[in-house]
């Protein structure tokens, strides 16, 4: 067990991270298709408010990059639930958990043939736009009954950076090469090009020396570091570099990065708009800078939400946003039961009592 200030610090990033991404995520979905010269336009501050988007979507909406990330979180503390068998954290339980989002996709309601309480959730059936890329490869691993196998395709869509952020958030001291290699190969269940799964390692990693205590400069040269190291790095490497470049510079052209549809662009806009505006009271400067460009802007606002939840904690982040973004109970519990598995796992599996309650709550498979 980690000391309790430690732990409530803990804490706070977690729910940052995840409560940040949702907001930066909510922020820019109704803005996403549209072009810069219009969102200026509409809003020469930058987007600073939700705002309702089309198909009837109220102001605070979340998109399928909340969504998914939310099942990537809760395939990751059954993992952690899966460990008593033996077995290291096995990855392929959130290929498990994608396939129960996809149900979330397919159906009105919850089939009431699932197990764990998220999939019962009936606020998270209704399509947010969801990436073709992710319906497409989820759908022929279930057909196939194929589960831990990479997708076999060429798509470095955004679809799996989006989601990478949870595994940053693990507090495995010193492993931040299986950080990396975990976020990539989950990613590549539904993505198959290299740097799809390079990027979403990268972002977790990220992530990861944050919450390790590293400052976002320095977090960012760890990631360099390793990303460094890896096979066809080169695109994503090239994208952070050049976020960090003309963030030095104090550039606003952030459309240099590109429109953020693809994996590398989507980090670097995140960290481009991060590096902009890295200080607590800037939280809300650095998110309407992340989405307020011609391109993907839910995912790109998402990632920046995500790093700069890490780095300040809940406190940080826009009370005006945080009480009126959609799904926040759900996910405060999941941030709570992700610290609670990785903290406080022996009250939780052992002799206690709770032990069959908490694995009805996250089998682990």
């Amino acid at each position: 067990m980690i000391e309790r200030g430690v732990e409530e610090a803990y804490r706070s990033r977690v729910r940052g991270c995840l409560l940040g991404g949702a907001i930066g995520d909510a922020l820019g979905g109704p803005v996403e298709f549209w072009d810069r010269d219009s969102i200026d336009a509409a809003f020469p501050l930058g987007v600073r408010s939700f705002i309702a988007g089309g198909n009837n979507w109220p102001p605070g909406t979340v998109t399928d990059d909340t969504q998914m990330t939310l099942f990537a979180v809760e395939g990751l503390i059954r993992a952690g639930v899966r460990t008593d068998r033996g077995l290291g954290l096995t990855v392929a339980v959130t290929q498990h958990a994608f396939d129960r989002w996809l149900d979330t996709q397919l159906l009105d309601k919850p089939s009431g043939e699932r197990d764990g309480w998220l999939q019962a959730e009936q606020w998270l059936y209704v399509r947010r736009a969801p990436g073709n890329t992710c319906l497409t490869a989820l759908t022929a691993a279930r057909a196939k009954g194929t589960f831990g196998i990479q997708a076999v395709n060429e798509s470095k869509g955004c679809g799996g950076v989006m989601r990478s952020a949870p595994f940053g958030l693990l507090p495995y001291e010193g492993n931040g090469a299986w950080v990396f290699d975990a976020a990539a190969e989950s990613a590549g269940y539904t993505h198959g090009h290299p740097t799809g799964k390079l990027a979403s390692g990268a972002l977790a990693l990220l992530v990861y020396e944050i919450m390790q205590g590293a400052g976002l400069d320095a977090a960012l040269d760890a990631t360099l570091e390793l990303l460094g190291e890896k096979a066809q790095h080169e695109e994503t490497t090239a994208a952070l570099l050049k976020a960090r470049e003309l963030a030095a510079a104090g550039s606003t052209d952030l459309e240099q990065l590109g429109g953020g549809w693809i994996a590398e662009e989507a980090l670097a806009i995140g960290v481009y708009a991060a590096l902009r505006h890295p200080e607590p009271g800037q939280f809300l400067d650095a998110l309407a800078l992340s989405v307020t460009h011609s391109g993907d802007s839910d995912s790109t606002g998402a990632i920046c939400g995500n790093i700069l939840g890490a780095l300040h904690g809940e406190t940080a982040l826009p009370a005006e946003l945080v009480f009126a973004v959609e799904g926040r109970g759900v996910i405060l519990q999941l941030a709570d039961d992700l610290v609670l598995e990785f903290t406080r796992r022996e009250r939780l599996h052992g002799e206690y009592g709770p032990e069959t309650t908490w694995r009805n709550r996250y089998p682990g498979w």
